[in-house]
């Protein structure tokens, strides 16, 4: 069984030809260099589209930063 579809293919593939042509713009809208970034910007896309794509894998960080903030309020 296919981890991917091939709409979300598609997505990173249209993401990919528009960073080396130098249109693709990351959130903040500066220009996106990198591959990894140009393939997380398609794999996004294809998610908002509703085509098939496994969840997002959450960072550790995320995970730390959420545990501190849920054991309850500041120490005096």
């Amino acid at each position: 069984m296919a981890k991917y579809g091939r709409a979300a293919s598609k997505r990173v593939e249209s993401a990919m030809r528009r960073r080396k042509k130098g249109t693709l713009k990351s959130g903040s809208g500066g220009k996106v260099k990198s591959r990894k970034q140009a393939i997380a910007i398609g794999l996004s896309e294809a998610r908002e589209k509703g085509a098939k794509v496994p969840p997002r894998k959450s960072s550790s960080r995320s995970r730390k930063s959420s545990r501190k903030t849920s054991r309850g309020g500041k120490k005096r």
